[in-house]
């Protein structure tokens, strides 16, 4: 019953910090991830959550900008919408409102560091979306996405670093007078399910990120170096 109590404390804390009343079954089914589910009986999972979480956050963000930037032509709107919605911008809003924590894992996807991998907390901010669409309805959802992405929207230089952090990083360490980044990829876990953490050194900074692919993970280490760098410049 502790653990039942406390399970509940912690979505109501959850639904309180995105400020939606989201269904507490709906809400505790878009932070269970699949490995949590093979582990326990094969249950469900959010990836359905996630489907239709990914229209909600689409549909949201591009309306937000067709409707805010009448100048801008369809090829500048979809790199801006781009820059919102990709995986990157999305673990860092999850981590910006904690969602992590709440994430239901397997015990191997917890142990490898699942609960701060890009991918995983894209997945689940979408799940929580489409949690929200199904609880609140249509209005809620969009404004519960507007609120978490508009810190993204509000800052035009994000755009690019979102979509591409890498090149991001290595154009704001040229004009810093740092050198070209440097960067180191470590794997663990099996051929079928690894788990790559990169890091990068360009000036005096150092960051790390964490993927599924050697890509993933230099392109979350480049963003975390590219707003350290940016905040001392």
């Amino acid at each position: 019953m502790t653990d039942v109590i406390a399970e509940r404390l912690a979505l109501g804390a959850l639904a309180q910090k995105l400020g939606v009343d989201i269904d507490p079954e709906l809400l505790s089914l878009a932070l269970t991830h699949r490995s949590w589910a093979y582990e326990h009986g094969q249950g469900p999972h959010n990836e359905r959550l996630e489907f239709l979480g990914d229209s909600v956050l689409g549909q949201a963000v591009t309306v937000r900008l067709f409707r805010g930037h009448p100048d801008l032509d369809e090829g500048s709107l979809a790199k801006r919408r781009a820059g919102v919605v990709s995986t990157i911008a999305l673990a860092e809003i999850a981590r910006g409102i904690g969602l992590g924590d709440h994430v239901l894992l397997g015990r191997g996807e917890d142990q490898t560091g699942g609960r701060d991998k890009d991918s995983i907390l894209a997945d689940t901010m979408e799940a929580v979306f489409g949690a929200a669409y199904l609880s609140a309805g249509p209005e809620e959802a969009t404004a519960l996405v507007l609120r978490l992405v508009e810190p993204l929207l509000a800052d035009p230089d994000r755009y690019g670093a979102a979509m591409d952090p890498k090149t991001a990083l290595q154009e704001l360490a040229a004009r810093s007078g740092a050198q070209p980044p440097v960067y180191e990829v470590t794997s663990t876990g099996p051929d079928h399910d690894r788990t790559f953490t990169a890091t990068v050194a360009v000036g005096v900074v150092t960051a790390s990120g964490m993927g599924t692919s050697k890509k993933q993970a230099e392109m979350a280490a480049a963003l975390t170096a590219w707003k350290d760098l940016g905040g001392r410049a």
